[in-house]
């Protein structure tokens, strides 16, 4: 079983920064992908950025070139840095697991997500 946590949301006016974190534990080995997703009260759980262990990356084309995902192997941490945002980014954030299969990245749900961190953009 593989656990998440996720920090570093908070309140920011549109076109400024954050950076969130998130610590991943357990049985993280098997997995070919991580990535983060993000949910709101309309909308269902969406993958924004995903990024394999030899850090290969991927985003949501409403995020390209703003969003930026890393990775550090050795701390088992994923990370994505957020640059001029919007108000349409407000969402709870989550990172979890991705499939991997021949260049196509897949999302993943198994039914156990972390907290989550509250990004809200707003003046």
């Amino acid at each position: 079983q593989v656990q998440f946590v996720e920090s570093g949301g908070g309140l920011v006016q549109p076109g400024g920064s954050l950076r969130l974190s998130c610590a991943a534990s357990g049985s993280i080995f098997g997995i070919t992908a991580l990535g983060w997703y993000r949910q709101t009260s309309e909308k269902q759980r969406e993958l924004v950025a995903a990024i394999t262990r030899e850090k290969s990356t991927n985003y949501e084309d409403s995020v390209k070139g703003r969003f930026t995902i890393s990775r550090d192997n050795g701390k088992n941490m994923v990370y994505l840095q957020m640059n001029s945002l919007k108000p349409e980014d407000t969402a709870v954030y989550y990172c979890g697991a991705v499939g991997y299969y021949g260049g196509t990245y897949v999302p993943v749900d198994f039914g156990s997500w972390g907290p989550g961190t509250q990004v809200t953009v707003s003046s």
